[in-house]
């Protein structure tokens, strides 16, 4: 295993002819290595692996944009119903408009789902595959079973109305401050990263929490009222609702096993993609932090861990190879929280 050299990163806007893209980019392309794309995920932006693309192995360019809504990129209402349609397509453009025809991909949290649609829509362009504390493939929120089971029909418990409000009005004005729990700062100390972990780029990393638009069209979208517990269901616009499971779901990813090897790497202290999310309305139910939960047998917690788990088991029983790396101790930002290790484990993704 070699030790990678840091590479500079440069900025850039790229006109894709659907929207102004910005990205980041690091190193040069070899015919022994290749491209890798780096997808953000929500309430993040291209930042979040600025130290990443500064150690990525020899004969490696690293490409990573800002989705619509975050980060510097043209700001443009996301079309939930159509899932993670929107933003790979995003992709795809951004990789037409640099000639990129098939590459390698890390995606993070919601930026799995992401690399895991494009590739059920567009399995030649994608080769190797690192998915980082994943979404389930069933979205978030209002799921049982490990097959993606709704709770509800109305799918009531998902979406944009599920967002703290404090956080995004936080966000919308620039809080940098600790003074609540729902300020961004502490919310990114608390749930982004185990709590405890110390970084020297907390400053960057914060700024790209706060880069996040603010509104119906983006963060969180809008939402609906709901007969069903706990009375919110989701709307049609912005990211919370594209990750809702009445129009996210890619569990179709096994069905393509030509695209990988597929490396999923998550954190056992995942506060955030876990069988017990502290997001996830079911566990607020159980917890009682949400009034009048209907019960386990209605609405359980959802197994988003175990629902991950179950379609990459499907996609290895059609032909596909995939790993599982569960790191102790580590909570949803692995390749910020211990990134010797991540880094070693995507150069052996690449170069193996």
């Amino acid at each position: 295993m070699t030790t990678p050299t840091s590479t500079a990163v440069t900025e850039t806007d790229v006109d894709t002819g659907r929207l102004r893209t910005h990205v980041r980019m690091a190193g040069e392309a070899s015919a022994e290595g290749g491209t890798v794309i780096l997808v953000h995920g929500n309430c993040s932006s291209s930042a979040f692996f600025h130290r990443l693309l500064t150690t990525l192995p020899e004969g490696w360019r690293g490409i990573a944009p800002d989705l619509r809504g975050y980060g510097d990129t043209e700001v443009a209402p996301l079309d939930a119903t159509r899932g993670m349609g929107e933003l790979s397509d995003d992709v795809i453009a951004l990789m037409d408009a640099l000639g990129v025809e098939r590459a390698a991909f890390v995606g993070h949290s919601a930026g799995a789902g992401v690399i895991m649609q494009l590739a059920i829509d567009h399995p030649g362009r994608v080769a190797r595959m690192l998915l980082e504390a994943p979404a389930s493939p069933y979205g978030f929120g209002g799921t049982a079973g490990t097959d993606g089971t709704p709770v509800w029909p109305d799918f009531a418990g998902s979406g944009g109305g599920t967002a703290n409000p404090d956080f995004a009005a936080a966000i919308a004005a620039g809080d940098r401050s600790t003074d609540h729990p729902h300020s961004p700062l502490s919310v990114f100390r608390a749930l982004y990263v185990a709590p405890g972990t110390e970084l020297a780029d907390e400053d960057l990393l914060l700024d790209s929490v706060l880069s996040t638009t603010i509104g119906a069209g983006n963060y969180p979208g809008d939402s609906v009222p709901s007969q069903n517990w706990p009375g919110v269901a989701p709307g049609t616009t912005g990211i919370n609702n594209a990750l809702s499971p009445k129009y996210y779901d890619v569990s179709a990813f096994a069905n393509v096993p030509q695209v990988g090897p597929v490396l999923w790497v998550h954190g056992d202290a995942d506060a955030i993609v876990s069988d017990t999310s502290s997001l996830d309305f079911g566990q607020l139910g159980a917890l009682g932090v949400v009034p009048g939960w209907p019960g386990a047998d209605t609405y359980p917690p959802q197994p988003m861990v175990s629902q991950m788990r179950a379609v990459l088991e499907d996609y290895a029983a059609n032909g596909g190879t995939y790993r599982e790396v569960d790191l102790p101790g580590i909570g949803h930002s692995p390749h910020i929280e211990a990134p010797e290790v991540f880094g070693h484990l995507l150069e052996e993704l690449l170069t193996g």
